[in-house]
């Protein structure tokens, strides 16, 4: 890339607003306490598999260079360049999920990984960046048809096909969040009560869909709800997970001294990580944990309230959106008060892609917390029938007959 191209794509590394270093040290306060419960929480798989007990730390410590690299890259890209290109990255990151399909690498179940040798990409964790700054352009260009279901419908349409290419992979819990982060974003745009309200339908029926074609599956699922039933079986990583956090107790039994990690609890280092923070580190280490979740939330909330970029604010709320919204169901499923789906722990949980989208994310929130440019409100106009008019924004519909019955919902 020469000199000037480069110009065009990345400014200068920003600083000087109080939200956005807040946010970053939230940040790496995390990736530094999630670096450490790694190391500890992967000593019984990483001496199973036969290595050293450190091999699972030291990739994990690899892909947090990468991450790093990631989190300056988007804390320099233009913000206006990487919104024009959200169509093309999700059009990207859908033929890796059908590449997923095709030549993907399974384990534990589940089809998810591309084997690209230095390292085991994961699609379904860039699809979710690349809905948040879809459902942004897709707001910014287009708000004036959204409030019709039909082309709602349409120019949602590439979110929904990824989001079902991730559950054939199988993973429910990934192609929740995907939708989740969409919904949270179209909503805080400005959709109707009534749109949500059909998407909220839609989503139950096919939950019920669901239910009836995958019923062992869907057992699994909600075996939350009722986990002494089978405690050989679904029941039994949940109950592992209770008793690691009750011996933990007030102060925990000491770093590195989990035995929940030794084969006991499966997956202690991805899914089941704050379990083993909460036997070692005890009560204090787990509400550490949610304190900084929380510090993260009340940071990016405050760089998203600050942009004067409307398009700009929908991208710091999906982000926020998505780590929070990750963070909760992770931290609420070890503890019985919802479905294991394998959702991550974000800065926590073991996974390469993962953390390094992760820190992408918060790279692109620490750059709108330091931008200033500017991008007045975008209408989202519900139609509600009459004869179709073309005005100066765009298509719009009111009666023939009588007061107009166009609504228009304003994002500022």
């Amino acid at each position: 890339m020469d000199d000037a191209r480069a110009g065009r794509l990345f400014h200068p590394w920003p600083r000087g607003n109080a939200a956005a270093r807040s946010l970053l040290v939230a940040t790496m306060v995390m990736v530094a306490y999630g670096t450490v419960a790694v190391a500890s929480a992967s000593e019984g798989q990483a001496t199973a598999n036969g290595g050293s007990s450190w091999s699972i730390a030291i990739h994990d410590v690899v892909y947090l260079g990468f991450g790093l690299l990631a989190l300056y890259l988007g804390a320099r890209v233009h913000m206006g360049y990487l919104l024009r290109r959200a169509p093309l990255a999700t059009a990207g990151a859908f033929v890796l999920l059908l590449a997923v399909k095709a030549i993907g690498v399974s384990a534990n179940g589940g089809k998810r990984w591309l084997n690209l040798h230095v390292i085991y990409l994961q699609p379904s964790e860039l699809f979710k960046l690349a809905t948040i700054l879809y459902v942004a352009w897709l707001v910014q260009h287009h708000h004036e048809e959204l409030g019709e279901w039909r082309r709602l419908v349409l120019w949602t349409s590439p979110i929904l096909a990824g989001a079902g290419l991730i559950v054939l992979e199988p993973d429910i819990g990934t192609s929740s969040i995907v939708v989740a982060i969409a919904v949270v974003v179209l909503a805080v745009a400005g959709l109707s009560r009534q749109l949500l309200a059909r998407i909220a339908i839609l989503g139950g029926l096919a939950f019920g869909a669901f239910i009836v074609i995958k019923p062992y599956s869907a057992r699994r699922l909600l075996s939350f709800l009722h986990p002494n039933q089978n405690l050989q079986g679904s029941g039994y990583q949940l109950l592992q997970s209770k008793i690691g956090l009750g011996a933990g107790g007030l102060s925990g039994l000491g770093l590195g001294h989990s035995r929940e990690k030794w084969g006991l609890l499966p997956n202690p280092h991805t899914d089941f990580i704050f379990t083993i923070i909460g036997e070692e580190l005890g009560l204090i280490g787990t509400l550490a944990v949610i304190g900084l979740f929380t510090w993260f939330l009340f940071s990016a909330t405050r760089i998203a309230l600050n942009s004067q970029n409307a398009a700009q604010r929908l991208v710091a709320v999906g982000i926020a959106t998505w780590i929070v919204l990750e963070a909760v169901i992770n931290i609420a499923s070890v503890v019985g008060g919802w479905a294991v789906t394998g959702i991550p722990l974000p800065f926590f949980s073991y996974g390469g892609t993962a953390l390094i989208t992760e820190l992408f994310g918060v790279g692109v929130l620490y750059n709108i917390g330091n931008d200033t440019s500017r991008l007045g409100g975008i209408d989202i106009v519900e139609h509600v029938g009459g004869s179709r008019q073309v005005g100066s924004r765009g298509p719009s519909y009111a009666p023939r007959y009588g007061p107009p019955r166009e609504r228009v919902r304003r994002y500022q």
